[in-house]
């Protein structure tokens, strides 16, 4: 059976299955995982995934949660992410074939260098890149100084030999995966059936979005999940036992699924509508197709354009309002001070004072989020932003 939503019931159900407030361990019961970037203007991304849900985060939040109490770790999935601890038995199949060649390969090819950075490792402990990269003098015949040293500890990371110990301004310092997970989860059963691995992986991004298209073109949305008879087969199996329900969304007979757990938020009540600030590779943007689709919203993260091909800017967030998309703003922190460089109204939004008041309670909320100690605007922003800065900034002398 297909479910038959409008739009305009999409979008609340969207916006409630991912904006409903929560503590940071119920994003990721939640969602299953959050993609990490290192690119870091106004913090990374998985800080602007959890700041979207998560009432009062703190740039690093996240840190302690995974690097002290051990209950997410780094992994490889739709490309770099944060997920669950617990999900180390059922990731075995990733790490094992689901993984870029060129890792595989120098693994084969630099056995050496393999076996002496795990030698350093076991005898210094968690080690970064950085200690595998000094040298005093060029030696071509040499890993140490040269940056396959870079690319083998990422391959042995990619592969589960190693995991993060820890972070320090982004850099990975890595460990034995057997030092790092907990032994619950480490000396669990591998989950090595593929059709399982596929039922449940394919899921998982379902979770993640709450809403995808089966043909979704964006390949990093399926990476790890089989080639695309494998994830057909996973799908069918997983809408038979009612875990992903086939939809139709709006008059267009796009071809949706929604993950069940999504589907429960059509009869709750909208979110109190509040102004959120949206990481470039938030799940709620995954399906970019679809996201144009349901909320009439074109979204191209551009921070890997040359300059003069942008359209927008470097580092554009998008800015939802209730369950609309409103505005896009291109920021940095600079010195301690978030500043906005660019601001763009989606076309039709008129801000009246409703939705200025909710503006500047997420300005505030981001502010502390950030730990800056102010806000200001570039020359050439919008009036309107301006003015609501103004008004923040004597709210805040009062």
């Amino acid at each position: 059976m297909v479910i038959q939503l409008s739009r305009e019931q999409a979008r609340r159900l969207l916006a409630r299955y991912h904006f409903t407030p929560t503590d940071l361990p119920g994003v990721f019961a939640r969602l299953g995982t959050v993609q990490y970037d290192p690119l870091n203007p106004v913090g990374r991304n998985p800080d602007l995934v959890l700041q979207a849900r998560v009432p009062g985060y703190h740039v690093d939040d996240w840190q302690p949660f995974a690097y002290e109490q051990r209950l997410i770790y780094d992994a490889w999935d739709k490309m770099a992410c944060l997920v669950p601890v617990s999900d180390w038995p059922m990731r075995a199949l990733i790490r094992e074939r689901h993984r870029p060649y060129h890792d595989r390969e120098i693994l084969q090819k630099e056995q050496a260098t393999v076996e002496a950075i795990l030698t350093a490792l076991d005898t210094r402990g968690p080690l970064s890149s950085l200690e595998f990269e000094k040298k005093t003098g060029y030696d071509p015949n040499s890993w140490s100084g040269q940056t396959r040293a870079k690319r083998i500890l990422r391959a042995l990371w990619v592969s589960g030999e190693l995991v993060t110990h820890h972070r320090r301004a982004g850099r990975h310092y890595y460990d034995r995966a057997e030092r790092v997970i907990p032994a619950r989860h480490f000396n669990q059963p591998p989950l090595l059936d593929e059709d399982a691995y596929f039922r449940w992986i394919v899921a998982r991004r379902y979770q993640a979005a709450g809403i995808l298209r089966a043909a979704a073109t964006e390949a990093a949305i399926w990476y790890a999940c089989g080639k695309a008879e494998q994830r057909k087969k996973a799908l069918n199996e997983l809408v038979e036992e009612g875990t992903i329900i086939p939809i139709r969304i709006g008059e267009k007979k796009l071809p949706f699924h929604a993950h069940v757990e999504a589907l429960k938020q059509l009869d709750q009540p909208p979110l109190e509508p509040r102004v959120i600030f949206l990481g470039p590779l938030d799940s709620f943007l995954w399906d970019r197709g679809g996201v144009q689709h349901i909320f009439d919203f074109d979204y191209t993260w551009e921070v890997y354009k040359p300059g003069p091909l942008r359209k927008w800017g470097y580092y554009v967030l998008p800015v939802f309002y209730g369950d609309h998309f409103i505005a896009r703003l291109d920021s940095r922190l600079e010195k301690g001070t978030w500043t906005i460089t660019r601001w763009w109204w989606e076309e039709g939004v008129v801000p009246d004072p409703e939705l200025l008041d909710a503006l500047r309670a997420a300005m505030q909320q981001f502010l502390i989020y950030l730990g800056a100690k102010g806000v200001q605007a570039s020359e050439g922003v919008d009036k309107v932003i301006q003015i609501t800065i103004a008004d923040l900034a004597r709210l805040q002398t009062v």
